[in-house]
């Protein structure tokens, strides 16, 4: 296989493989070099042996993924505050054009499913991204495993019970989630507290992830009268230049905050029976360089 076409095949499958590691790792840099290195492995090997370029270039993605998140994990033990993965802008294309296809892989990617998986080991979270985002057999993991099927059934079994069980239950109907984070948005910006009490479930827990680098509460805040009390604060706090933009992270409507025409808050609602249930925000400036395409 010629170098040119070597380059082409793989850019070829590049979202696959894009997609792949980030539900693995959870961040855009780590998915990155996991690709990055995926690329140095395929443009070095024999590629005319390859029979089947995609399976060949999701194993090798797929276990340098699993080698990296282990090597993360111990990172992450020593993070101040809660952590929650990068957001990141989905666009799913044309390539995806059936409407329940999209629905699998927005719900695949989304906030909410990507902290459970933080809880799952890397195995197990390996073989639910690859059977259950992108419909992989249990005979094509079990070969990028080096498992058995039988044993890369019982890895999907629990990896699908564990993120069953912890998974909170949240209704995914865009239209209502964009609505009520528009109203969200205009309750807490007009210091509105009674009207966010509206919006907020009586339980609602809010998620965020400053890793001491922002001003944000280190801790899960919970009940509607503490998070729209601080909501409100926040929102008399902004700086003058702040801008607020409406936007698609992780499948989902999301607020995007800007701040000097700079990401400076990405922030997600999670809905049920038309309450606001969850509130995820990232402060990390660290984990807002893939929002920057959005600041025009």
């Amino acid at each position: 296989m010629a170098a040119d076409t070597a380059t082409a095949v793989f850019e070829e499958h590049r979202p696959v493989l894009t997609g792949v590691a980030y539900r693995m790792l959870g961040r855009v840099a780590d998915a990155e070099d996991v690709v990055q290195e995926a690329w140095l492995r395929w443009s070095a090997e024999e590629r005319d042996e390859v029979r089947e370029p995609r399976g060949y270039l999701v194993r090798i993605t797929t276990r340098l993924a699993i080698d990296r998140l282990r090597h993360v994990r111990s990172r992450r033990e020593a993070y101040v505050g809660p952590w929650l993965p990068e957001p990141i802008v989905t666009d799913f294309g044309p390539a995806v054009p059936d409407t329940a296809e999209r629905v699998v892989l927005a719900d695949s990617v989304s906030l909410a499913v990507l902290v459970v998986l933080e809880s799952l080991s890397p195995l197990e979270r390996a073989v639910f991204v690859l059977r259950e985002a992108f419909g992989f057999s249990y005979g094509e993991i079990a070969t990028t495993l080096e498992r058995s099927e039988a044993a890369v059934r019982q890895l999907a079994g629990r990896a699908r019970k564990h993120v069953e069980e912890r998974r909170h239950r949240y209704d995914v109907d865009p239209a209502e989630c964009r609505d009520l984070t528009e109203r969200f948005l205009a309750a807490a910006a007009g210091g509105d507290l009674h009207g966010l009490l509206n919006l907020l479930a009586p339980d609602v827990r809010l998620v965020s992830d400053s890793g001491g680098k922002a001003k944000a509460p280190l801790r899960v805040m919970e009940s509607a009268d503490k998070v729209g009390r601080f909501l409100v604060a926040v929102a008399q706090q902004q700086a003058p230049d702040a801008e607020a933009r409406l936007v698609e992270l992780n499948g989902a409507p999301a607020l995007l905050v800007l701040s000097g025409g700079k990401p400076d808050t990405a922030l997600q609602v999670e809905v049920l029976d038309g309450r606001i249930q969850c509130i995820y925000i990232v402060r990390n400036p660290d984990k807002l360089g893939a929002l920057e395409s959005l600041q025009r």
